[in-house]
C-alpha cells in the first residue's frame, strides 16, 4: 500500500492497524503486555532481546528499567483494542516513525506467530498514518484514543451516547493497555513509554485532563 504522507521530526501522526481479516491480535494478557513492553524496547536504536533478558530472571515489567540510547519516537497516547491499535506520535529524527513501526510490527509479530504456531502476516497491510496538523484535531485524538476501551462495554456508545457515566469512568480506570491510566497520575512501570510530559501543554494539568474526558463521555454531534 503507498502512502501519501511525509513523515516529518517534531511533527505529531496518528499510527494504526488492525489485525489481518481483523482478526484479534491480542488473544490474552500476555499478549498485551507483550506489545506494550514493545512499546518501550522497540523505540530505540538498540538491539535488545527478550529471550536474553528473560534468560537472567527478569519479567516483562522489568524491561521499562532499560536504559535506551537514541529513540525514535515520542509517544504521547496509545491503546491497544483485540483487534487494532492507535498510537499518537511525534517523530523525533528523520525515518523515525518508519524504524519504530518496522521493529514493532516484526518482533510482535514474530512473537504472535511462534505462540499461535501459526506464520505469515498478522497485520491488514502496512500500518496507517494521519498527520496532525492542528491542535483541535490533536486533542480531540487523545480523548478518541483513551476512549476506545468503552466500546468493550457500550458498542454503540457513539450513537447512543453513554448509558451509563459511572461504569464507562470505572472501566477506563481499570483498562491498563492504554495511556489512560499514566495521563490521570497512576504510578506504574508502563509510564516509560510516554515522554516525561506525559502529554502536551494544554494537558500540562492531570485535573484539565480528567474534565476533558468527562466532556467526552457527553459526547454530542
Amino acid at each position: 500500500m503507498s502512502r501519501n504522507i511525509e513523515f516529518t521530526p517534531g511533527e505529531f501522526f496518528h499510527v494504526y492497524n488492525r489485525g489481518t481479516e481483523k482478526r484479534n491480535i491480542f488473544m490474552q494478557q500476555t499478549d498485551y503486555e507483550r506489545f506494550q513492553a514493545l512499546l518501550y524496547i522497540a523505540n530505540s536504536n538498540l538491539a535488545i532481546r527478550f529471550e536474553d533478558i528473560k534468560r537472567q530472571g527478569s519479567t516483562l515489567l522489568d524491561f521499562y528499567t532499560l536504559e535506551r540510547e537514541r529513540t525514535f519516537v515520542d509517544i504521547y497516547a496509545y491503546v491497544l483494542m483485540p483487534n487494532h491499535f492507535h498510537i499518537l506520535i511525534k517523530q523525533k529524527h528523520q525515518n523515525g516513525i518508519s524504524q519504530f513501526m518496522h521493529k514493532l510490527s516484526t518482533a510482535y509479530t514474530m512473537y504472535f506467530n511462534i505462540r499461535n504456531e501459526r506464520t505469515g502476516a498478522l497485520f491488514q497491510g502496512r500500518y496507517k498514518a494521519k498527520h496532525v496538523d492542528e491542535d483541535r484535531y490533536l486533542k480531540y485524538l487523545i480523548s478518541y484514543i483513551h476512549l476506545n476501551p468503552i466500546k468493550l462495554i457500550e458498542p454503540s456508545w457513539k450513537e447512543t451516547r453513554i448509558q451509563d457515566k459511572s461504569a464507562a469512568k470505572d472501566y477506563l480506570n481499570t483498562y491498563t493497555y492504554s495511556s489512560y491510566l499514566d495521563f490521570i497520575g497512576q504510578i506504574r512501570p508502563e509510564n516509560a513509554i510516554l515522554p516525561h510530559e506525559y502529554s502536551p501543554s494544554y494537558f500540562a494539568e492531570l485535573r484539565s485532563f480528567e474534565y476533558e474526558v468527562i466532556d467526552w463521555l457527553s459526547y454530542r454531534d
